[in-house]
């Protein structure tokens, strides 16, 4: 077993399954955190996600996270493909097998892409959230790494560490996304959980400089959802969300479904706004939708988000 001490095995390795006998070669690792180490792997022809695990206790606690929300949500490719250990360096590393998503973090597509897309990509986020909550588990530690984003601003969750079935205690999480950190509720995994972490998640990608300065500045007995929210209304990208981003932070909301139609509904009228010019500027992000992208973005967002 490794630990987070130990060297991280090199880009070239081949480990083959004890147990199940399937050899994966890692090409490049795609992240490492307190409790593993995620690569790209090669079987044959296919690339995977591979993730090899600090603690085995906490490594077999995700794969049958994985494994649940595979037996819950049949219509779609399983996420678990292989579970087993391997012999390295003369030691044994547990590991288990993902789809590997070729996409980017959320921060780095709307860099690349444009603010324009921070609708769709925010509202598919909900929903996803909102069917895990329904299966009865808290995502835990939503952050821009965790979140990758495809073409057409399609949405997808990785690194699974911080699942927590509803009603315990969150298993893992990022300080600056974390409710407790900024005194707006328990640790306790639940919906709101999640919905704060979003919330903080759009501050990052739009002032993230800022939100970095306060965390430096602020003395823990001062963190508060206010200071969040002075952030959010002096962010021009962000005002237009003010109401969205309130409910969220101060936990409003009764649930991730009630979320993501609330912010449907601030995208309409987002929207209507960037359609009316005459009626006073408008942040990047919409002046976007009605530019270059007006076609691509409002079209596809009156397709995703009326349906």
């Amino acid at each position: 077993m490794i630990t987070s001490s130990d060297t991280r095995v090199p880009a070239g390795t081949v480990l083959r399954g004890k147990w199940n006998g399937r050899s994966y070669r890692l090409e490049r690792m795609l992240g490492a955190g307190a409790n593993g180490q995620v690569y790209m792997a090669i079987s044959g022809l296919r690339a995977y996600a591979l993730k090899i695990g600090m603690q085995i206790e906490d490594l077999q606690a995700e794969a049958n996270v994985l494994a649940s929300l595979d037996q819950r949500e049949r219509k779609r490719p399983p996420f678990l493909l292989d579970v087993d250990d391997a012999e390295w360096g003369g030691r044994l590393l547990p590991f288990y097998v993902m789809q590997y998503i070729p996409g980017v973090p959320v921060k780095a597509y709307l860099a690349e892409h444009g603010g324009a897309w921070f609708g769709v990509v925010g509202y598919r986020l909900l929903n996803r959230l909102a069917e895990l909550h329904e299966a009865g588990w808290a995502f835990g530690d939503v952050k821009s790494d965790n979140i990758l984003v495809t073409d057409h601003g399609r949405v997808s969750l990785v690194d699974y560490g911080g699942m927590t079935a509803l009603g315990r205690s969150v298993r893992q999480f990022t300080e600056v996304y974390d409710r407790g950190y900024w005194s707006a509720g328990s640790r306790t995994a639940d919906s709101g959980y999640d919905l704060f972490s979003v919330a903080v998640l759009w501050i990052h990608a739009f002032d993230g400089r800022r939100l970095l300065h306060m965390t430096k500045m602020l003395l823990p007995q001062n963190r508060h959802p206010r200071e969040l929210m002075a952030l959010v209304r002096g962010c021009p990208d962000l005002k237009p969300m003010e109401s969205w981003m309130e409910r969220a932070l101060w936990g409003r909301f009764r649930d991730a479904r009630e979320a993501s139609e609330h912010w449907r509904a601030c995208m309409r009228a987002a929207s209507a706004a960037a359609m009316a010019p005459s009626r006073g500027k408008v942040p990047g992000w919409m002046a976007g939708l009605f530019a270059a992208s007006l076609l691509l973005c409002v079209s596809a967002a009156a397709f995703w988000l009326l349906q």
